[in-house]
């Protein structure tokens, strides 16, 4: 961002720096939007790549073999494949958005529409980034929630207790530790998520905010 700070001060007319045109301030911002929107579509591309190359690996594992047959225990493998399969068609989709966004902003020639560009990018950026936040708080509750009331209701049988269901209060701070849990791991996500993409989308903000003075 050396460039660009250089121009915030030619731009604040300070004669200690050479003068730059509209046109000039322009090109540096347009180059510099596109590398970041080529940035956020390949680390989404890697991201994925790891998510695949992590289930290939697990899949000659003992864990996946456990886990598999820990949600068929729950009676949930069919719902569970479906959603699996969903959630990487929609991650597909948003890729498949970033390369088109990248397009759009690389191929741009008008400071209104490279603004536009722009705040589109950022905006898929921020519902990709929810989108993968609230699947993964949607499945982990899910999938735990069901699997505690397996393990209460089977621990309940293997102690002989004379319980048809499980009493409410257990059930609700059952319930509750799952919700504490999600909302931890959540949160530490993203983190993630702000740490990987936070820095590109800044420079998307700063960039949008340098086109608008243009624009004036």
């Amino acid at each position: 961002m050396e460039e660009l700070d250089l121009l915030k001060k030619d731009w604040n007319k300070n004669n200690n720096y050479p003068k730059f045109s509209e046109k000039e301030i322009y090109a540096m911002l347009h180059k510099n939007s596109s590398s970041t929107v080529k940035w956020i579509f390949i680390i989404s591309i890697l991201e994925l790549s790891f998510g695949l190359i992590l289930s290939i690996v697990l899949s000659f594992t003992k864990f996946d073999e456990q886990n598999t047959k820990f949600i068929k225990d729950l009676g949930i493998y069919t719902y569970y494949q479906i959603m699996i399969s969903i959630i990487y068609a929609v991650i597909v989709y948003f890729i498949v958005r970033f390369y088109i966004m990248y397009k759009k902003v690389s191929t741009t020639d008008n400071t209104k529409l490279l603004m536009k560009n722009i705040f589109k990018t950022r905006k898929i950026v921020q519902n990709y980034i929810l989108f993968n936040l609230v699947t993964f708080a949607v499945l982990f509750i899910g999938i735990f929630t069901f699997g505690l009331k397996k393990g209460i209701e089977s621990s309940m049988l293997a102690h002989n207790d004379n319980i048809t269901e499980i009493p409410t209060n257990i059930y609700i701070l059952s319930f509750l530790v799952v919700v504490i849990v999600t909302g931890i791991l959540t949160t530490a996500f993203w983190f993630f998520y702000k740490l990987l993409y936070g820095f590109l989308l800044k420079k998307l903000k700063n960039n949008f905010e340098e086109l608008k003075k243009i624009d004036l």
